[in-house]
């Protein structure tokens, strides 16, 4: 059993290249057709914020507590791994929104699980 308010670093860190890997799964395919590059940069940025909702969700919904802190440490892994991917690059600004986007998505998923646990489950959390 976790102590109320323990991060689970193993999670967010699944959570986040997860999302990592899902983003690149569904946007690499563009990269292959014919203005693809074009479509990226309108692709890339609502990919991210949608799957880093789900897996900030998922991250969230193995905790006690603080969901949306784990879900916006995961959405910050998956930028983190991507700038670390593409460090020294110049990349399109639509990139630097979906980072942000990311942190969002993460947000967003672990604060639905805030809402979504039962209240009893909140309060268990507050107490131990």
């Amino acid at each position: 059993m976790e102590h109320a308010g323990h991060i689970r670093w193993g999670r967010i860190v699944a959570g986040g290249l997860l999302a990592e890997a899902a983003i690149l799964i569904v946007v690499l395919p563009f990269a292959f057709v014919e203005g693809g590059e074009q479509i990226l940069f309108y692709a890339v940025p609502p990919v991210c914020l949608v799957m880093t909702f789900v897996f900030g969700r998922w991250t969230g919904n193995r905790v006690d507590s603080r969901f949306v802190l784990h879900g916006t440490l995961a959405g910050a892994v998956a930028a983190i791994v991507y700038i670390a991917v593409t460090w020294g690059q110049t990349l399109p600004s639509s990139y630097l929104v979906a980072h942000v986007l990311k942190v969002i998505g993460g947000a967003a998923g672990g604060y639905l699980v805030s809402r979504s646990k039962p209240a009893i489950d909140r309060v268990a959390a507050r107490v131990s």
